[in-house]
């Protein structure tokens, strides 16, 4: 561990002792996690994760957030959230997160000061200021602490962090809501987020770990790292993949040469803006 890296666990750390009680929004990624942990540490009984549920959310996330914190004995609400009974969220317009990151926090508030905690804390980086990341307008709209960026901390070194005090998330894939895969302006349906979790799960199951299906009205955009992009590649395994995701209701399937990047589909935001 560097000086720096030193220096910025031990400010997390004082900063959370600090607050003396908090309900972390926890998600199971590997920001959170690693947040939830030290948290944990710092303050025993007087720190929680809140978890929401929501169909914008696969079941694969909330097994791992759940394996989680029952593994390291920390409490852990679930609250459920009807984000498709929001019609603006479900219109998907280019500022979706933000009115999907504000119900989320808003219901997560609720559920934090229900059970007697006064801070509530998410999980965002350094980095995230870098890309296009409208839900941290609700973040701080809303009052919500983000201790990660406030020691200055980039996703390298969360990933670092939580290698050295034994994480299992500290080589976990990028979380992401389903929404994300669908294009700006093309409404969001169960039917199709369903689709996508399925087609996904999949590609997991398969062998895949990094990867997106993308859903661009019925054709499918798998982006990949370099790995799923060769084992998708072998001609037995791509059409196991073809058919099975047509049988998912996926009329064509494609594979992105262009691999996994996170958040694609603000490319035609940047292009609008040009």
């Amino acid at each position: 561990m560097t000086t720096a890296d030193h220096d910025k666990q031990t400010a997390l750390r004082l900063y959370i002792r600090e607050l003396g009680n908090v309900a972390i929004a926890y998600s199971g990624g590997v920001d959170s996690s690693l947040l939830l942990y030290i948290a944990a540490e710092e303050l025993g009984t007087a720190a929680a994760a809140i978890t929401v549920v929501s169909d914008l959310f696969p079941q694969r996330e909330l097994d791992a957030a759940s394996a989680f914190c029952a593994r390291y004995g920390i409490t852990h609400y679930i609250k459920r959230c009807d984000l498709l009974g929001i019609e603006e969220i479900v219109a998907n317009p280019d500022n979706r997160c933000y009115l999907c990151k504000h119900a989320l926090l808003d219901s997560i508030s609720q559920t934090a000061t229900e059970h007697g905690f006064t801070n509530l804390a998410d999980g965002s980086n350094s980095d995230d200021a870098s890309d296009y990341r409208p839900g941290l307008q609700a973040v701080e709209e809303l009052g919500v602490l983000s201790p990660l960026r406030r020691a200055r901390l980039s996703k390298a070194e969360v990933r670092e962090l939580s290698r050295q005090l034994g994480l299992p998330t500290w080589d976990q894939d990028s979380f992401a809501c389903l929404a994300t895969r669908l294009p700006y302006g093309e409404p969001i349906t169960l039917a199709a987020l369903k689709r996508i979790e399925l087609a996904e799960q999949f590609l997991i199951d398969l062998g895949c770990r990094q990867v997106r299906v993308r859903s661009h009205s019925d054709c499918a955009r798998i982006e990949c790292d370099s790995a799923g992009f060769d084992l998708i590649c072998q001609p037995e395994t791509r059409r196991q993949v073809h058919d099975t995701l047509k049988a998912y209701g996926f009329s064509f399937v494609t594979l992105d040469l262009d691999g996994y990047r996170s958040g694609s589909m603000n490319v035609t935001l940047l292009a609008d803006n040009r």
